[in-house]
């Protein structure tokens, strides 16, 4: 019986037609070999499991070989090929940056670039994970790898640019690797398939594809896993189980109950799933992925970006047609919020439920539909009665509104100043009229200057009439976060519960006066203390009982309160 060896290693490309999902570094690679354009130093960028060293092997095994095909390939029939490909090749050197990345391990590397070749033309140096050099190291190879012996060449090879210094950036030709597509990726797996009689099913082999995501090495490595568990015959039921991935029938199901505004049935679903032991936050999130393909599904043009097997495809076809665009814009925003929230939320099963109640009652029609005209076609009356006319006997006569209702404040609330005048029935109409302009408005784009100037008016107008909400709003600097997320940060539990009190009125002067009805306010509370705030009656007496305990006494043995 013969040793197992794992596909990463076994079907690893030996040649730039056998790469797979980097056709533009393949070409541009074979073209500078073709035309003699060689540079000294390469760096190859890219995310993990991509391809980057395989194409640098495969690049420094087809510049030495001495009997190159027509299409620009190694012969893997030469003395420098056979000595590559069985790993004794004294003109092709590998070293991992990770465990020699001192200035000694650089300086041992300079002293070997000096040797010039055995077989072939150049002596090749492949560092892997280069970003693990140090400083030091890096600057004792500046040197060097700027201007190196004309047999040699550098190939360097990392997962995170960012870390490189620019010197060593601005020394090498760099090529981008980027992340293999799913279609690609599902199609080498049915070559290896295929290779080793192992019978599939699409759909398992997009699953695997979508785990892996975009990393040919992470896939093989799943495909490995997987048919050591399943058997050789790979299902998507199998593949699914192992993975520990959510079945998409689950969020077609969820979606049907959102369309028939059936709760029960989203509500159990949802409870199904977390028995799985699958977690919300992963929920909500495929959800939101879930709803995203509807999207796309809609329009042809777009169609390409959905990246799932024929069969489903045809399922996200089939749902797409029965969702209008409304709902499904809406169900987005309702699945975002519910993401951004969801670490934050104390009752995390109680935010997703909440959630799934508010997508089962999305109806498109009824927002749209304008309620008052039925009314009044079946009674003109209520129109007339709505604009303060009434009928009598065929003649309409105006009927002015009645006066609001006289409110007699209290003696405390008067002399704290937290006193409001009552809320005339003008007001009252245009606050209910709003949320049908939040519906009909486009919100225009906001930055954060204009919320921290939107917001310090806001103040200013309660400034003489509660000198503590003015404290709490201009003691810190609201933050215009993603997604229309205001964050406000207070400095104890009273501010938190002044700002829940005053969000309603705070959010709709905002909404108004900045046009964008999407905002919304989170309050946090931190440590930070602010010394120019304006301190309270309140404030300052909390402060001198601290230090005199005797003051706190002699208000409770009077029953004392401030002016």
């Amino acid at each position: 019986m013969s040793d197992f060896i794992v596909s990463a290693r076994k079907y690893r490309p030996a040649t730039f037609i056998s790469v797979v999902g980097q056709h533009a570094v393949t070409n541009t690679l074979k073209n500078a070999i073709k035309t003699n354009h060689i540079a000294h130093a390469y760096l190859f960028c890219g995310p993990r499991g991509v391809g980057k060293t395989t194409c640098a092997r495969i690049f420094a095994k087809t510049l030495n070989c001495l009997n190159r095909t027509p299409d620009t390939e190694a012969c893997n029939e030469c003395e420098s090929c056979k000595a590559f490909s069985e790993s004794r090749s004294y003109n092709i050197h590998e070293l991992d940056a990770a465990s020699n990345n001192s200035v000694e391990d650089i300086r041992t590397l300079i002293d070997q670039v000096r040797i010039p070749p055995q077989i072939g033309k150049y002596s090749i140096y492949i560092i892997d994970e280069v970003h693990m050099l140090s400083s030091q190291a890096f600057n004792a190879f500046l040197k060097t790898l700027e201007e190196p012996p004309a047999h040699a060449i550098f190939i360097l090879a990392t997962t995170e640019k960012h870390k490189i210094i620019p010197t060593i950036l601005s020394r090498c030709q760099i090529f981008d690797f980027h992340r293999i597509r799913i279609e690609d990726t599902v199609q080498y797996l049915e070559h290896i398939s295929k290779n080793e009689s192992v019978t599939y099913e699409v759909e398992a082999l997009s699953v695997i594809a979508q785990k892996a995501d975009g990393g040919m090495r992470d896939a093989l490595s799943i495909y490995d896993q997987m048919v050591s568990f399943v058997g050789s015959n790979l299902t998507y039921k199998g593949v699914i189980e192992s993975l520990n991935v959510l079945d998409y029938e689950f969020y077609f199901k969820l979606v049907d109950a959102f369309l028939e505004h059936n709760v029960g049935k989203a509500l159990l679903l949802f409870d199904e799933i977390l028995d799985k032991g699958f977690d919300g936050h992963n929920f909500i999130s495929g959800l939101s992925s879930h709803l995203r393909d509807l999207l796309v599904c809609k329009d042809p043009i777009t169609l390409q970006l959905l990246e799932v097997s024929a069969s489903i495809r045809e399922q996200y076809k089939v749902q797409a047609a029965r969702c209008v665009p409304d709902f499904i814009f809406e169900a987005l925003t309702i699945c975002n919020q519910c993401d951004v929230q969801y670490k934050i939320s104390k009752n995390q099963r109680l935010h997703v439920e909440l959630a799934l109640i508010q997508l089962s009652n999305i109806d498109p029609e009824k927002k749209n539909a304008e309620p008052e005209l039925t009314s009044a076609k079946a009674n003109p009356a209520v129109k007339a009665e709505n604009k303060g006319v009434t009928v009598q006997n065929g003649t309409q006569k105006a009927v002015p509104p009645p006066p609001p209702k006289p409110s007699t404040p209290s003696l405390k609330d008067a002399l704290k100043g937290t006193y409001s005048k009552p809320v005339t029935q003008e007001k009252k109409t245009d606050e209910a009229a709003e949320p049908q302009q939040a519906s009909t408005t486009e919100n225009k784009p906001v930055n954060q200057q204009q919320l921290e100037d939107t917001w310090k008016n806001y103040a200013e107008e309660l400034k003489n009439i509660d000198p503590r909400i003015y404290s709490t709003l201009s003691a810190y600097q609201p933050t215009l976060k993603e997604n229309g997320i205001i964050e406000f940060p207070v400095s104890n539990p009273l501010q938190e519960e002044l700002m829940r009190n005053i969000r309603i009125k705070l959010l709709t002067y905002l909404r108004k006066n900045l046009n964008n009805f999407s905002l919304d306010i989170v309050t946090t509370i931190t440590d930070k203390v602010v010394s120019n705030r304006l301190y309270t009656a309140e404030d300052k007496f909390e402060h001198m009982a601290k230090h005199y305990p005797e003051l706190l006494k002699l208000k409770q043995q009077f029953n004392l309160d401030f002016e």
